[in-house]
């Protein structure tokens, strides 16, 4: 029998199930949750070969290097070349048609968050605060410009806190890139959509498309796993992933888009993983909200220049992966560190 203290070799997200007929074992399996919904088995584990999908793309990348060496090679967006590997796939149809049914769980998801109050479950008594920011932002008014300034930090943090109190509730969410982060991508789309004049569908597809660009870097390159890098992997990878796309969608460069991402995940680089009772609410409900602004904050930074930067997002990727590495456990998602172990105090 494993105890829930032991770490399996391949990731710490692991589980070993065994299935008995009285004391004769009948199968004996152990599978890993790798970040993002994807769960491996052991034998996939032991290959390497997590993804079976041998397509050939025509426009492989596996770092942001390459990636912006085929953009400029090819004259493509980001989100351009993104469409075009898709299609391999699927047809563009059902490439734009998939994005809406994402975008409209989003969207969902956010209104769910907007309308229900009360105490989270759990134990640790965190009440629910969307509803009634909401009510009290719907009394001042709308910001009439995309660029306001506090007035949008407080959509953008009310859209963030609706998506992960319903995830700390256990309601329907998006994982994007996990569920614990699941708040960053939506905010920031949400926030565009509703107050940029100019906002169209297609943006929408662009947005998807080109902070997909950036999670297959973190993903490949590092994690997206709490678990395995700290929060840094989570909510880091997912300010990367929102100020990437809304970069691409307020016309940026691809340049300026691998600019934005690096911003974003540059200043989310060592957060820990520490909820306290190891439930997804404190801090990382707050962290949602935060990250969601940085990644505005970032698209507009690199908005603000012409690509050009001191440190690449390759090598922020790779720094995150060293980061995690040297990470003691006790800061990725155990619960025995960090805010996890100071709220005793309280």
């Amino acid at each position: 029998m494993l105890l829930l203290e032991e770490n399996l070799p391949y990731h710490p997200n692991a589980m070993t199930v065994s299935a008995f007929a009285e004391d004769h074992l009948l199968l004996c399996e152990t599978y890993y949750s790798i970040g993002g919904g994807f769960v491996v088995d052991q034998q996939q584990a032991a290959s390497g070969q997590l993804d079976q999908d041998l397509t050939e793309l025509p426009y492989e990348f596996d770092t942001a290097a390459q990636l912006l060496s085929q953009c400029k090679t090819h004259g493509l967006r980001i989100s351009q070349l993104m469409l075009a590997n898709e299609r391999e796939w699927r047809s563009e149809e059902d490439i734009r048609q998939g994005l809406a049914k994402i975008w409209h769980a989003m969207r969902t998801c956010v209104d769910s968050g907007l309308k229900h109050e009360g105490v989270l479950p759990g134990g640790l008594n965190v009440q629910r605060r969307a509803a009634g920011l909401h009510r009290s932002l719907l009394e001042i008014g709308k910001p009439n410009v995309i660029g306001s300034t506090l007035s949008a930090m407080e959509w953008v943090n009310l859209f963030a806190l609706a998506v992960n109190e319903e995830n700390a509730a256990g309601g329907r969410m998006v994982t994007a890139p996990t569920n614990g982060a699941a708040g960053i991508i939506p905010a920031v789309l949400q926030y565009y959509m509703k107050f940029c004049p100019e906002a169209k569908d297609s943006d929408v597809v662009d947005y998807f498309l080109a902070a997909a660009a950036v999670g297959i870097l973190c993903k490949r390159n590092a994690s997206i796993s709490g678990a395995e890098v700290g929060c840094q992997g989570e909510v880091g990878s997912a300010c990367a992933m929102a100020a990437a796309g809304l970069a691409e969608i307020l016309g940026a460069t691809p340049e300026q888009v691998e600019n934005a991402a690096e911003i974003g995940l540059e200043h989310n680089l060592g957060l820990t993983c520490d909820p306290v009772g190891g439930l997804v609410q404190v801090p990382c409900i707050e962290r949602n909200a935060i990250a969601a602004v940085k990644a505005i904050n970032a698209a507009q930074m690199a908005l603000r220049g012409d690509g050009t930067h001191f440190i690449s997002l390759d090598r922020v990727i790779r720094t995150m992966r060293d980061t995690g590495a040297d990470m003691h456990d006790k800061y990725k998602e155990t619960s025995r560190g960090g805010l996890a172990v100071s709220s005793i105090e309280c």
